[in-house]
Parts: structure tokens; C-alpha cells; sequence
């Protein structure tokens, strides 16, 4: 068993990117947070942190703050032949080191696995909410209760900035996408529509396709305009099309405690699907 007097901690370099990538695919105990961006795109932010022995990647631990007041744990891998609380605390401890100079920042995880979530609490990590998920299946009929004059389009990239700005708005502090993140989101998606009134952008759906039709990633509308069925509206256009696209099924996941969220999901046909997830948060 690897020991923290063994282990040497630096930050990782993009020359590190073959000795992660075996360490993230080919070990057992690694945790990956739900992100636009894959683990080791973080290599060159800070913190990514990288344990070796004997010059061997034995553990790593990315966090890098993104939007600047919010650090989700991105990563988290441990070579088999590590102990993960000697790995962990360790790496937590700089990582903690590093962020407390910015000051003011959340660090966040939604842990999956029971190890990961003991290790969070172990370090001081708070339980805040829960992440729940919904499933629309293919012939579930769909409300048309209110139709407003809105124009639903397809997004485009110069879209983004008024995107950020109802994100930014309709979102807290901690489920806020920075500007990068949504250019990547709006790269991957498989539906991207935005909804305008008298040529303002007030709401928007990123969509990703699956094996079998699609996950609606992000749905939101400017505060001032939501209760307006608008945001029923965007989501009734989203199934339509994945219908015709044959999609089978949609799921979305929000918080538990996101009352208006789940209301109108359920209005729609979206039915729980008894999956969750715990959502832990640390403040400096």
C-alpha cells in the first residue's frame, strides 16, 4: 500500500495527459462530475492535481473554479494499491490551499459512489440537495394549455452572451454555466432552441441525444417571464421534435427541490423515476 510519506504532489501538465487517461479509464475508484467538458480537458487549470509514486500517477484531484466562485470536483482517481484517504487528504489539502487564496468560493460535488461521498464527509463536506431524475417516454400525450406569442428558433453561436445572461438569472450561484461552458454545451447538443418575445432572447433548451432519444440538459427562463407557460412552451417544441426524430425517450434531472421545475415537468409527462443523487458542497 502506497503511502503519503511516498507520495509527491504537483500540479498536472498537459505532458501528464497519457498516465491520467490510464489512471481515469482503467482504474476502479474514480469519480467523474457530469460536465460539458471531459476530466482531463481541465489539465492547465488550477487546481489539477496529480499524486505520484515513483513517478507513477497514483491519484488526481481536479477543481477548478468555473463560473470564478464556484469549484465543482471534477475529478477524482485512485490507483488500486492507494489508500484513498491518504490519497484524498493529501490532495484535498492543496486543493483546499489553492482555492482559499481566491477566496469566497463553493466547492461542490455530486458524489455516486458510497466511497467518494464518505471521503466529502470526512472532510467537512455538507449535505444541500439532491438531484432527481424524469423520464418522458415516446406517445405520452402533450398539454397545450397556453399558447403566448413567443418565436421559437433553432440557437446559434452569437446567441450565447444573451444565453449567459438568462442562465445567469434564472439559475443560483451554483448551477450557473459560465459563457465557455455553454459554447461547448451549445457544440455537443443534438437540439438547441431559444425562445424570444419582441426579439429578446427570455429562455432557452440545450439537448444532448442518447441511445435511446435524448437528455434535456438545461431549460431556462428569464425570472420576470416565468409562470407564463412559456417555459411549457420550449418543452413541448423540444418533445415534438425529438419525436419526429424517434426518439424513444427524454429524461432531465433537476433539483429535488426545484418546485416549478418539477411541476412542469410532471404537467408535461415526465414521471420520476426513483433515481437520485446527493449534492455536497464545502464553503472557504
Amino acid at each position: 500500500m502506497v503511502n503519503r510519506v511516498s507520495l509527491s504532489i504537483r500540479f498536472a501538465k498537459e505532458s501528464d495527459k497519457k498516465k491520467l487517461s490510464e489512471l481515469v479509464h482503467f482504474e476502479a475508484l474514480v469519480h467523474r462530475h457530469l460536465d460539458w467538458r471531459a476530466p482531463l480537458d481541465w489539465i492547465g487549470y488550477r487546481p489539477f492535481l496529480i499524486a505520484e509514486f515513483n513517478s507513477e500517477a497514483v491519484a488526481a484531484l481536479a477543481c477548478p473554479p468555473d463560473p470564478p466562485e464556484i469549484a465543482w470536483i471534477r475529478l477524482f482517481a485512485i490507483a488500486s494499491g492507494t489508500d484513498p484517504a491518504e490519497a484524498w487528504g493529501m490532495l484535498w489539502n492543496c486543493a483546499h490551499s489553492e482555492l482559499s487564496r481566491v477566496g469566497n468560493t463553493i466547492i461542490a460535488a455530486i458524489p455516486i459512489h458510497d466511497w467518494f461521498q464518505d471521503l466529502l464527509v470526512k472532510s467537512g463536506f455538507k449535505l444541500v440537495n439532491r438531484v432527481v431524475m424524469l423520464l418522458w417516454e415516446r406517445n405520452t400525450q402533450l398539454v397545450f394549455d397556453r399558447q403566448l406569442s413567443v418565436n421559437i428558433r433553432s440557437m446559434e453561436l452569437k446567441d450565447i452572451p444573451a444565453i449567459e445572461q438568462v442562465d445567469r438569472e434564472a439559475f443560483g450561484a451554483l448551477w450557473h454555466n459560465s459563457t465557455s461552458s455553454l459554447e461547448i454545451a451549445f457544440r455537443q447538443a443534438a437540439i438547441a432552441t431559444v425562445v424570444e418575445m419582441a426579439r429578446q432572447v427570455i429562455g432557452y433548451q440545450i439537448s444532448t441525444a442518447t441511445q435511446l432519444g435524448g437528455h434535456l440538459a438545461r431549460l431556462a427562463i428569464l425570472p420576470e417571464f416565468q409562470g407564463k407557460g412559456i417555459g411549457t412552451q420550449l418543452l413541448n417544441h423540444l418533445l415534438i421534435d425529438f419525436e419526429r426524430r424517434g426518439a424513444l425517450q427524454v429524461t432531465v434531472n433537476t433539483q429535488q427541490d426545484n418546485y416549478a421545475s418539477l411541476s412542469m415537468y410532471q404537467k408535461v409527462g415526465f414521471n420520476p423515476t426513483g433515481e437520485s443523487f446527493p449534492v455536497y458542497q464545502h464553503k472557504i
